[in-house]
């Protein structure tokens, strides 16, 4: 292996890497998870027509050969600021189809959404191809998942009421449910892919 190769190979390594007091230590990446082996688990968003913030997010179990997929739980959740226009960025509900999920986190810190979060794969939407960005299961929390102290009418770290169901275009669920959606896949096997129908 000549000098280059090796550099070459190392090098990824060690973008990966943080010292700590001396000390180095691999970070986490979130990529891994989705080399896992397949699961026979995975989530399903069922759009409510007549109000989206009544919808339901299934955690679904694959059946056996010629056996129908069940639903293990599902929870009320909302898409949306109440738009059925899949299109509309930051107000639609998500467009129907298979999104990937990329990585799943109980401490997520991002600015605007906080807590415990299941991010998704970005979609096109099927009318004008527009592209849906940032998408993520969650709820409104702190980072430690807890609830923060009431600021105002409405927090966004705190569940408030049902009209924190409605988002920028995410999915979203009271806390409670969304821990619980956490602790049924821990113990049955974590969905690699969230399917959204109509």
């Amino acid at each position: 292996m000549t000098a280059r190769t090796f550099r070459a190979r190392v090098a990824p390594l060690a973008l990966t890497t943080v010292l700590l007091g001396g000390v180095a230590m691999a970070t986490a990446q979130p990529a891994a998870a989705a080399k896992a082996k397949p699961s026979n688990y995975y989530l399903k968003f069922d759009k409510n027509q007549s109000d989206p913030t009544k919808s339901r997010l299934h955690l679904m179990k694959k059946g056996a050969k010629g056996k129908a997929d069940t639903s293990v739980k599902s929870w009320r959740a909302g898409s949306g600021n109440g738009s059925k226009d899949a299109c509309r960025s930051n107000a639609g509900w998500l467009p129907n189809g298979s999104y990937d999920i990329e990585f799943r986190s109980t401490s997520y810190d991002g600015s605007a959404i906080k807590g415990y979060v299941i991010k998704l794969k970005d979609k096109y939407c099927a009318g004008n191809k527009t592209k849906r960005t940032d998408l993520f299961i969650h709820s409104e929390m702190t980072s430690k998942g807890g609830q923060g102290s009431k600021n105002g009418n409405d927090s966004p770290w705190r569940w408030d009421g049902d009209r924190d169901y409605k988002s920028l275009g995410c999915i979203k669920l009271k806390p409670t449910d969304i821990k619980d959606l956490f602790s049924q896949a821990n113990s049955k096997g974590w969905p690699k892919t969230l399917k959204v129908v109509s």
